[in-house]
């Protein structure tokens, strides 16, 4: 077997199957699937692994995939929206080339084939609120009660129907629903809404239309408009999959596309509803959607997580019929997989503790070796500075440690990464009684971190030279939410107050400064980062994508 088979068969499911299954019975030409989001907010990680689904199958399988904007709702939708789909679903490394396509390219066929249900007697306009739809619809256990504007006649729907699309009636004054059955187990055949009144003006169409289809209306004949073999939902739309047929099984549609519903992606210490992301938004509990907290494609893109990454979460999670949770920790683990092998090294020290060299010359320096990836000889190396005067990560110090803290205190010796072996001597206090310097003496011999002697040291630290680190905002990220399983009904009383720490006088290397792109790093000893959007040249802003440590790599891989 291939690698390239080997590699297809590990990520087999029960989708795959199908479609495999439909193309050996030749039900089908090809494969033609589409992404159908709705232009009302920003992607999420759930939907990234719709985008993969649904792209993934129709490249396995030599068809296409279309991107459809299911723009039915122009109250909440925005231009801003849909551009930022577009810029993440390229971003995810999947391309619907001319196969971009709205539901309102359909809207004038979507009206005349509502007009056909009308006159088959399959549709009525109804004067109640929505309120009183919602009450009369029924329970799980009662069924619905039928509207006193059911058996309207054909011609005074028509009429009523075309009046709504002319604009006569305010909002929620009149709705179009299906006829069906109000006593049907299945509250979705209870005579749903296929249209509503809406007076908004629509990215796209303009003030043309006064009425917008429901979602549910609008999708299914989309899908035939289109010629999809195989429409994939999250599986909150089985229970909608019986309407989708009805309305297909009874309007002149040039095609009959198949329903299949999959369990959508649910993550511990995250929430995926956009109801939620919406209000985190404009409640100002977070800088924007791409704010690197969210769980947004533009909010873990800003933080610096690759491509690779989310796409190799997305293949180890898989695809499932039930749902499930997914520990956040395996998305960490493929996140520091793909950034340990890729991200080139580099020095930063986040809380700067100023030290002196006092046996080391004075306006003297010298060039060191630094490595740019430890697996990768063919990464090269670069010059790091170094002089009388460095910084070290204020946490590599104590004063009076405890027994197995190994690295700098009083008259203890440690390495200083390519550097040399350095013991302290004088710890300098201020007023307050803080440590602000610490006075070293370094042995020569040791350059490039080797004793000649053969002595040993417990403790390598990083350090930076403090006549060429280059100051930088470093923003350290954690979890949005404290707890593992937060609630959306009270998603304010979970958001973790720690999630974001501000550090606005870190030291970085010159190599760092100098980069102008957004391509990851790791600083060493403290993690992988990225340039921040805000970053200038006058003041460079980097985050924290994720920490070195992974206490998920074990499970993963049986390593510790």
């Amino acid at each position: 077997m291939t690698a390239e088979l080997e590699q297809a068969d590990a990520g087999r499911d029960f989708i795959r199957d199908i479609v495999q299954a439909d193309l050996e019975a030749n039900k089908h030409a090809g494969v033609v699937t589409r992404f159908p989001p709705e232009p009302n907010g920003y992607l999420h990680i759930g939907h990234a692994k719709s985008i993969a689904l649904n792209f993934g199958i129709a490249q396995e399988f030599g068809g296409k995939c279309h991107l459809r904007f299911d723009d039915t709702n122009p109250a909440r939708e925005e231009q801003e929206y849909i551009d930022a789909i577009q810029r993440d679903v390229r971003w995810l490394g999947f391309d619907w080339g001319e196969n971009l396509f709205y539901a309102s390219d359909y809207f004038d066929q979507l009206f005349a084939w509502a007009e056909d249900l009308i006159r088959a007697g399959l549709a009525y306009v109804d004067d109640q609120s929505q309120d009183d739809i919602r009450l009369s619809r029924g329970t799980l256990t009662e069924p619905g009660k039928n509207s006193p504007f059911r058996d309207r006649g054909v011609e005074e729907n028509l009429d009523l129907f075309r009046r709504m699309k002319a604009g006569e009636f305010p909002n929620g004054a009149r709705v179009l629903r299906a006829r069906i059955d109000m006593a049907s187990g299945n509250i979705n055949l209870r005579d749903p809404v296929l249209y509503r009144i809406i007076h908004a003006e629509h990215p796209r169409t303009g003030k043309a239309w006064s009425i917008y289809p429901s979602y549910d209306y609008a999708h299914g004949q989309s899908d035939a408009i289109e010629g999809i073999t195989h429409s994939i939902c999250t599986l909150e739309f089985e229970d909608h999959r019986p309407l989708y047929d009805w309305l297909l099984d009874r309007l002149p549609v040039p095609s009959h596309p198949r329903q299949y519903e999959f369990a959508r992606l649910n993550l511990t210490y995250t929430l995926l509803s956009k109801r939620v992301l919406t209000e985190l938004v404009r409640g100002g509990h977070v800088s924007g959607w791409d704010d690197p907290r969210m769980p947004t494609i533009a909010g873990v893109r800003r933080r610096g997580v690759p491509a690779e990454a989310l796409r190799e979460f997305i293949r180890r999670i898989g695809v499932a019929k039930s749902n499930s949770v997914v520990d956040l920790g395996m998305l960490e683990f493929c996140i520091r997989e793909v950034l340990n092998r890729t991200t080139p090294r580099r020095l930063a020290v986040l809380r700067p503790l100023k030290v002196v060299i006092e046996n080391y010359p004075e306006g003297e320096s010298e060039e060191l070796e630094a490595i740019n990836h430890p697996d990768d000889p063919s990464a090269g190396t670069r010059p790091i500075r170094f002089g009388r005067e460095i910084y070290i990560e204020r946490d590599d110090f104590m004063e009076d440690p405890p027994k197995k803290f190994f690295r700098l205190s009083p008259g203890k010796e440690v390495r200083l990464r390519y550097a040399y072996f350095i013991t302290c001597r004088e710890v300098v206090k201020n007023a307050s009684g803080d440590v602000v310097e610490l006075r070293c003496t370094y042995d020569p011999a040791t350059r490039g971190g080797h004793a000649p002697d053969g002595r040993k040291v417990k403790a390598t630290m990083h350090w930076l030279s403090a006549e060429t680190a280059q100051p930088a905002e470093i923003r350290l990220y954690e979890q949005l939410f404290s707890n593992p399983s937060p609630t959306a009904a009270n998603f304010a009383a979970d958001l973790n107050p720690n999630s974001l720490e501000v550090l606005r006088d870190a030291r970085i290397e010159p190599a760092i400064a100098a980069g102008s792109d957004a391509a990851p790093m790791q600083f060493e000893r403290q993690g992988y980062f990225v340039r921040d959007p805000d970053s200038t040249p006058e003041r460079l802003v980097f985050n924290r994508t994720i920490g070195l440590r992974d206490t998920f790599a074990k499970e993963v891989t049986g390593k510790k």
